[in-house]
């Protein structure tokens, strides 16, 4: 088994468009997309190594030095599978873009950190 990273990204604008819904439905939308998010977990569980976490907002470090920085990740989940393609159609249809305002997951492989030798 292989260990991928997920990252849950959206456009700001499809966040800007949540936020601008009748709170009521955005309320229910969010309930309903929790809940669905929780079956995925239960459903997945033997693959998820890390649950991951919704991600706040950005600072960035440069050789300039710190600033504020905007970009389009929501959050992470770390899967193990088989295969990139595996791991990959562990999130069709997740909730994160099927009720939730973002747009999709990118799955990449953890990589082992190369030696100093």
């Amino acid at each position: 088994m292989k260990t991928y990273l997920a990252v849950f990204l959206g456009k700001p604008e499809a966040m800007k468009a949540w936020k601008g819904l009748p709170e009521s439905e955005r309320k229910d939308r969010e309930k309903r997309g929790i809940g669905a998010w929780h079956e995925w977990v239960a459903k997945n569980k033997s693959a998820v190594a890390e649950m991951g976490s919704p991600l706040g907002k950005t600072k960035r470090t440069d050789k300039n030095g710190i600033s504020d920085a905007r970009n389009e990740l929501g959050g992470w989940i770390v899967v193990k599978a088989n295969s990139q393609e595996e791991a990959a159609k562990l999130f069709l249809n997740h909730p994160h873009f099927t009720i939730f305002p973002g747009d999709r997951i990118e799955v990449m492989e953890c990589l082992p950190m190369p030696s100093a030798a």
